[in-house]
């Protein structure tokens, strides 16, 4: 079963534009992303996709494959069902560019949990929340899931109101999707949740299919802001 790994990456993101290429411990950001994505064992490829040409120029500069893409895309998983459309990989994992604390593991887990869910035809992985600063920042995504870890609701928005340690918990943009489900996202229509919220997941929920959230306790924190980026320099030992 071929398993490849697809980093989305642009430079135009509003909060923090040029954030792939920002200085992090010597090195661009985004080569953080694909060291820690290109050491799991299950994927068969790895490739930044971007419609920017000096991040391409970036990504082959430390020896990373580079995929263009259309610069029209608004959501990272269109930009990665574009790459996907191209190689038969049975699964695509998207590993946002904004991740640098991605550990191969991460990866590995997300890949396992969709083997196991034979039934989804996405997994998400999701963190714990462990302080009410996160949980009321609207760069950190809420996860609210069933019993059975199936995702029923993800938010800017504090969900539920109140924080107590150990009930909340927030996206990590390590995704696993099957082929057929992401080329399926790429042909559903955004629904409102999705653009007020602009979070990719929701299009799956009101189309009514299901994501599957996987735990991981690993440490990571998601770059939004230059705020992030320092929080990020600071946890990683560079600062």
């Amino acid at each position: 079963m071929r398993a490849i790994a697809v980093i989305p990456a642009r430079m135009g993101a509003s909060r923090f534009p040029g954030k792939p290429l920002a200085p992090l411990g010597g090195r661009p950001m985004i080569e953080h992303v694909y060291r820690g994505t290109v050491a799991c064992p299950y994927l068969d490829e790895v490739l930044v996709a971007t419609c920017d040409r000096v991040i391409h120029d970036a990504v082959v500069g430390f020896g990373g494959q580079v995929a263009l893409t259309a610069a029209s895309h608004v959501r990272a998983s269109d930009r990665v069902a574009e790459v996907s459309a191209r190689d038969p990989a049975e699964i695509v994992v998207m590993v946002q560019g904004d991740e640098p604390m991605v550990e191969p593991e991460m990866v590995s887990a997300a890949i396992d949990g969709l083997v196991r869910t034979p039934d989804v035809g996405c997994v998400n992985l999701m963190a714990p929340i462990d302080g009410e600063r996160d949980a009321r920042d609207p760069n950190t995504i809420k996860v609210v899931t069933s019993a059975t870890g199936r995702a029923l609701f993800l938010s800017r928005a504090m969900v539920p109101s109140r924080f107590a340690p150990g009930t909340l918990h927030k996206q990590v943009c390590v995704i696993a999707f099957r082929r057929a489900a992401l080329a399926r996202f790429a042909a559903l229509s955004p629904g409102p949740l999705e653009r007020l919220e602009s979070i990719d997941m929701l299009r799956f929920l009101e189309h009514d299919l299901p994501v599957q959230m996987i735990p991981t306790i690993a440490r990571t924190q998601a770059v939004d802001t230059r705020e992030d980026l320092a929080r990020v320099s600071r946890l990683m030992g560079f600062a």
